[in-house]
């Protein structure tokens, strides 16, 4: 299936703005846009196979859709953890069988996925989870495991059709080797319980899961292997998809400075200077992430782009409220009748990107993946 994407199509940029005029974030149209995509063949462009109803296509191309895609404003995604992370994995550790079975429903925007990692007190130390999946028992060898434990922080749980639970398979292991990554799926009444959390900005894009005998009937990567697997995984969060976040950062950018001279807060120099660095921080980055695209020797390189924009983003977000004075504590509507109450665009900006050093793995963690495994330091001494 050949490419073929025109980066000034007006057609698609008409489609996703009619669609977010209809819609809003967390309406179930958002499955339906997914669907949209797949049947297109724009789900999968960066699989390393095809034949899935994903279309192939380099890196290159790969970049001027993420870009095109952001600047268009089209709909946030919904379908990105399964196509993202879960899929490459798939294709790196799963057996024939399970590609088959979870490949093309991911493509075709069918199926959506939510990532069962962190657990209270195992949030950025994914060794000690908890949850355990016991194998069922019976006369032959079971291929179902029944999953019991919690997991916390599980970002789109309330729309998920699967998720894929890190979970303890082997309970007297180490604390390294005893772990599995299971596929299960989320329609099980009385047996998977999603609780959503409601965050600063007044939505609920994490959750709180609980499996109470959950049943699972697919491993990947085999029984025990869950933390190579897992690892894996977390090393497809990089490249084209930073080079897409940093044209949002862009247009935020861009408002703050339109908000800045819009209230006359443009004329203090030491804010100036404040939004200048910001510019120049962010063109940094983007070199950066060019630089890095498809380096997947770089085992530094996911850590070091996580800081850069993680503080960036929360500085812009600081900015943002500040540059606005006693304005920046007023809503948009009344907050006392509002239910959930309504942010506008920049103090949403400034809420949401107080957990951006915390999420996909804090700066501490970052500054020890980075420590440890790139400068070679000693590691620090682990219970």
């Amino acid at each position: 299936m050949e490419f073929g994407f025109d980066a000034e199509d007006e057609v698609f940029r008409r489609t996703a703005r009619d669609w977010l005029a209809a819609h809003h974030p967390g309406d179930p149209g958002r499955r339906e846009w997914e669907r949209e995509l797949g049947r297109d063949g724009w789900i999968g462009l960066g699989w390393p196979e095809d034949g899935y109803g994903n279309r192939r296509a380099t890196l290159t191309q790969q970049v001027v859709w993420a870009e095109e895609y952001a600047r268009a404003k089209a709909p946030a995604r919904s379908g990105h953890i399964g196509e993202k992370l879960l899929a490459p994995t798939l294709i790196g550790h799963g057996t024939a069988e399970q590609k088959a079975r979870f490949l093309p429903p991911i493509a075709r925007g069918e199926e959506l996925w939510c990532q069962g990692y962190s657990e209270p007190g195992a949030g950025s130390d994914l060794a000690g989870v908890r949850t355990t999946a016991v194998r069922e028992e019976g006369a032959r060898p079971s291929r179902t495991y029944r999953v019991s434990g919690r997991k916390i922080w599980t970002s789109l749980a309330h729309e998920a059709d699967w998720c894929f639970v890190l979970a303890r398979t082997r309970p007297d292991a180490p604390r390294h080797h005893g772990l599995s990554l299971l596929l299960l799926p989320m329609d099980q009444p009385g047996r998977v319980e999603v609780r959503p959390i409601r965050q600063l900005t007044g939505t609920s894009e994490f959750n709180e899961v609980l499996f109470d005998g959950a049943r699972a009937e697919h491993v990947l990567g085999g029984e025990g292997n869950g933390w190579r697997v897992a690892m894996s995984l977390l090393g497809h969060e990089r490249g084209v998809s930073t080079l897409a976040q940093q044209v949002g950062f862009a247009a935020e950018l861009r408002r703050v400075i339109e908000t800045a001279v819009a209230t006359g807060a443009a004329g203090d120099p030491v804010l100036r200077d404040r939004l200048v660095r910001l510019w120049a921080e962010l063109r940094t980055m983007r070199w950066n992430a060019l630089r890095t695209l498809g380096g997947l020797g770089d085992v530094g390189a996911p850590s070091v782009a996580k800081l850069l924009w993680g503080g960036w983003h929360q500085r812009l977000g600081e900015l943002a409220v500040q540059i606005r004075g006693a304005e920046a504590a007023t809503g948009p509507a009344d907050w006392s009748a509002a239910a959930p109450y309504e942010l506008d665009p920049l103090q949403h900006l400034f809420l949401f990107s107080r957990a951006d050093t915390i999420y996909g793995g804090s700066d501490e963690i970052q500054r020890t993946i980075i420590a440890e495994r790139v400068l070679g330091l000693p590691k620090e001494p682990r219970g």
